[in-house]
């Protein structure tokens, strides 16, 4: 695998990679970084944690290096739409250690939270806007924001834009940048929305494609499990040491069952959309880094979270529809390592889960569990314990700005140096890769 430095990518910034412990490009970012940092228009196809913020983020940083100009006031030069509030704090979170490190400033804008924070520091400048739609739409209409200086505009899950109706003020927005400026647009999969949008916006793109969800390595099994001892299978299954993500169908059924496994001795939160998005930053957060061992969410944790290391998924209540259910899987076996996916099954959903399976295109072993099965314990002991927290590297006083306090979980980037990971065969080993 070619190194970063031998990709195009300039010094400083390869040694800001270093300093990170990301010393080898994933493979989105070894295809698609000639390409972006040539100014290509770049379509890149792939799974959220293929390395597709490094990917975008590195071009982003480097046409802002290389066109510098003063920063003014509610005027962005680059700009990121993403579909959820989540991932535009993940977001940030990679693309700041790169942006600060050569004098760039980012911001991140999303509903939930109060305008004031964000229209301070849209009038103070920032190089960088990751936005969700809406809130980007409102700060436009009060004159708090202007699209016309951005040369740079990515959009960052924009399938899950589509699938959220995101696309009208997507386009809306895009209509306001420059059309002269280089796009590049990350996606899953190219639903007709999605190819309106690369069509009409994008000039005469590169695609780039990584391997999809089915070649992750996911062990994946069904247990068919009594209504009555279904909650005793679930807290044996996430009750050893490593991490896990389990989906409910509602959010008083996400509320619930992270109560019912704190009650039983096992530390969990819950992430739905009732809470308000400072708790559900913190409850995030304080998976991320370790504080819990489970996270129980309904459908907005299956695409844009970027969490490590989460050994077991389990699907407490079986998506509707196959494309959930390989984006809430595909929350395991993130860079190269392996997962397991534990789908459980009432009597009653017995025919709908097989046919779920049978559209997804996944094979899955099948048993009759129950409480304290050696099945459980060996699935246990299969999970391993995430590593310890990494410690952000130290900011000197003197490049932190007031008022500088946008929430943030761990989004993996910054891992430590000579963890040990399980690659498969396709990725090669001994060396850390970007994100």
């Amino acid at each position: 695998m070619a190194a970063f430095s031998s990709l195009g990518v300039r010094p400083e910034l390869v040694a800001v990679l270093q300093r990170h412990g990301i010393v080898e490009p994933f493979p989105i970012q070894a295809d698609s970084l000639p390409d972006s940092l040539a100014g290509r228009d770049v379509l890149g196809r792939g799974r959220t944690g293929s390395g597709k913020t490094i990917a975008f983020g590195l071009p982003l940083v480097t046409r802002l290096l290389e066109n510098p100009e003063r920063t003014r006031r509610g005027r962005p030069r680059a700009l990121v739409l993403v579909p959820t509030r989540e991932l535009a704090v993940q977001v940030n979170d990679t693309l700041a250690f790169l942006a600060r490190a050569v004098g760039l400033k980012t911001m991140t804008v999303y509903g939930g939270v109060s305008y004031t924070p964000q229209l301070r520091r849209l009038e103070a400048g920032v190089d960088v806007v990751i936005a969700t739609p809406g809130r980007l739409e409102d700060l436009i209409e009060r004159g708090s924001c202007d699209l016309s200086a951005v040369g740079i505009t990515v959009l960052d899950e924009a399938d899950l834009m589509a699938d959220m109706g995101f696309m009208p003020p997507v386009m809306r927005l895009l209509d306001q940048t420059p059309s002269h400026g280089q796009r590049m647009l990350f996606s899953a999969t190219l639903d007709s929305d999605v190819r309106t949008v690369v069509k009409k916006y994008l000039h005469d793109p590169v695609e780039h494609a990584v391997a999809g969800e089915a070649a992750l390595d996911i062990e994946h099994r069904v247990f068919l499990v009594d209504r009555t001892t279904k909650e005793a299978v679930l807290t044996d299954l996430v009750s050893g040491a490593g991490r896990s993500l389990v989906f409910a169908r509602t959010k008083h059924g996400a509320a619930r069952l992270a109560k019912h496994l704190t009650e039983a001795g096992i530390p969990a939160v819950e992430l739905h959309g009732n809470l308000s998005q400072a708790v559900r930053q913190d409850n995030l957060r304080s998976f991320s880094r370790g504080s819990v061992r489970v996270l129980v969410a309904t459908d907005i944790a299956a695409r844009g979270i970027h969490v490590d290391d989460i050994a077991l998924v389990v699907h407490a209540d079986p998506p509707n529809e196959a494309k959930s259910f390989v984006h809430r899987s595909g929350r395991t076996a993130r860079a190269g390592a392996s997962g397991i996916v534990i789908t459980l099954c009432l009597r009653e959903q017995n025919r709908a889960v097989k046919a779920l399976m049978a559209a997804a295109g996944i094979t899955a072993a099948r048993d009759v569990v129950a409480p304290g099965d050696d099945l459980i314990a060996g699935i246990r002991g299969e999970v391993a314990a995430p590593p310890k927290p990494v410690v952000r590297p130290h900011v000197p006083a003197k490049t932190r700005r007031p008022g500088r306090h946008e929430p943030g979980a761990r989004g993996g980037q910054a891992r430590a140096k000579g963890r040990p990971q399980r690659h498969d065969s396709s990725k090669s080993a001994g060396s850390r890769r970007g994100r």
